[in-house]
């Protein structure tokens, strides 16, 4: 049974794992405030779920995913990650995040920043475009023509194929946009976030999207 490991257990990342083990994963759920205050979800999810300290997340993941404010990217842990899909959920909003250098000037995007600081990681962007609660309202089976498409990005194309399979377990089209850099194209403020579209609607969306130095 594959573990998914969550770092961050708000709004989506508790989503994400009341869709895990609702089609078979055991999942480990974590915060910056100690396991202790995880008691209720862990109850409401059942027998395949525990909470942990994000290092323990970490190690007992077998794909982890990272929903965390962007300020608290340094507190990651790194030697527990090695070799480990990483999905980024994240999205920058410098009202609440403060100001970031190299996000304001577009230099970079929040996965690339993720992968830098897990540089033997394999960061793959995702999840980060829907409302929290759409993942549990709007999922269908593969097939469905109402079915929603939801990115993936990231340097390692077999890291991205995992997450797409995934993806695809839980109810949504995948769409491969190719490497991290690409991510620019559903972050905040962009034609496809936050929109529900299936894959021909994503594709469109993505084409249109402008740089915000472009706005």
């Amino acid at each position: 049974m594959t573990t998914l490991g969550l770092i961050g257990a708000g709004h989506l990342g508790s989503q994400v794992a009341r869709l895990a083990v609702r089609n078979g994963y055991r999942v480990v759920v974590s915060n910056s405030r100690g396991p202790e205050t995880l008691t209720g979800l862990v109850a409401e999810l059942g027998d395949n779920a525990r909470a942990a300290t994000p290092k323990e997340a970490a190690c007992a993941g077998d794909i982890v995913i990272v929903s965390i404010p962007l300020t608290a990217l340094s507190s990651l842990p790194v030697d527990e990650l090695v070799g480990k899909i990483v999905i980024d959920t994240n999205n920058y909003y410098p009202q609440r995040d403060g100001h970031m250098e190299a996000l304001d000037n577009e230099t970079s995007t929040v996965s690339e920043l993720l992968q830098a600081h897990l540089p033997e990681s394999r960061v793959v962007k995702a999840f980060n475009h829907v409302v929290a609660a759409d993942l549990t309202a709007d999922n269908r089976d593969a097939g469905s023509p109402e079915r929603r498409a939801l990115i993936v990005a990231g340097h390692d194309p077999s890291a991205r194929e995992v997450v797409a399979s995934l993806i695809d377990v839980f109810g949504f089209d995948a769409l491969d946009i190719g490497p991290l850099e690409e991510g620019w194209r559903i972050q905040r403020d962009t034609p496809g976030y936050g929109a529900s579209l299936d894959l021909f609607g994503l594709r469109n969306a993505l084409a249109e999207a402008i740089r915000y130095r472009d706005m």
